[in-house]
């Protein structure tokens, strides 16, 4: 585990209370930091935080404020701020239970590992609720109060643990109709409909997200290590930049696609088989041997 939880409380359930750890469940270790540089020095460029007519301005005063007009604001200190009452500063109230794929995608929004604190009893605890959780293949949903706001939380079994998922509250995703009334409607013709359906079909799998690199961190891997060996960085040819004609037939396209598929997993099958043959083979040879 790392050596720091995101966050320590309490998860509740009715009259069952026991003591958590979160811990965050994503890695940014994958991302490569590009820093502003200063084209003349080669030096990184540095922030400040100043006040206009001041200049820069220490942290430890720096306060909260909220704006009521032009250049007017009501400070607030951290102490004033620390005093709002919230029960879910320190514990997780588990208020309802509803199934996962009830809660629309456009909610979610960080994801947490959650595991007891060293308490044996909490050890227990921790187990009830998350077996409760797993038979009951439900999720429960409560709030949590962390780094000055307060967040809508969804909790689920994983594995020999929990999963916390902070949500999106109503207001803080737009509605979908603002984007979409817009888009021209259209009769779709049944046969392409047809072919798009066969495409899906064909090309449906499994969720394996190991099978999926990021295709941006590896190209910009490449281009860091040809400019430390070369100086430079090729540049692509106006053939290579050339954009493709955007008015193509789209029901020779789904044709296309749909027959290419189709050779593609013929040739699997057929490999599959000369590959199980072979293996059969072999151990017959094994066998007389």
């Amino acid at each position: 585990m790392p050596a720091r939880a995101y966050w320590k409380g309490h998860l509740r359930l009715s009259l069952v209370s026991i003591g958590i750890e979160l811990y965050s469940a994503v890695s940014s270790a994958s991302k490569l930091p590009l820093h502003q540089i200063d084209r003349e020095s080669g030096k990184r460029i540095r922030y400040q935080k100043v006040a206009p007519g001041e200049g820069a301005v220490e942290q430890d005063d720096i306060i909260k404020g909220f704006q009521t007009g032009k250049d007017e604001y009501v400070l607030l200190e951290p102490d004033e701020l620390d005093a709002i009452k919230l029960e879910s500063k320190s514990t997780i109230d588990l208020v309802q239970f509803v199934d996962h794929c009830e809660i629309d995608p456009r909610y979610f929004e960080k994801p947490y590992y959650v595991i007891p604190n060293d308490d044996e009893v909490a050890a227990e605890g921790f187990a009830v609720i998350r077996d409760a959780l797993r038979k009951a293949e439900k999720v429960g949903l409560g709030q949590m109060a962390s780094r000055g706001r307060d967040h809508l939380v969804a909790v689920k079994a994983c594995g020999n643990g929990l999963l916390l998922e902070t949500l999106r509250y109503a207001n803080e995703v737009k509605e979908s109709d603002r984007i979409f009334d817009d888009l021209p409607k259209i009769k779709v013709d049944k046969e392409m409909l047809s072919l798009a359906e066969e495409l899906i079909e064909r090309k449906s799998a499994p969720f394996k997200p190991d099978a999926f690199k990021s295709q941006y961190a590896s190209a910009l891997k490449d281009l860091i290590a040809e400019k430390q060996k070369k100086g430079r960085v090729s540049t692509a040819s106006d053939e290579e930049l050339a954009r493709p004609d955007n008015v193509i037939d789209l029901m020779e396209a789904l044709k296309k696609s749909v027959a290419k598929n189709k050779t593609r997993s013929k040739r699997a099958k057929t490999a599959k088989r000369t590959k199980k043959t072979a293996s059969a083979r072999k151990k017959k040879a094994a066998k007389r041997a």
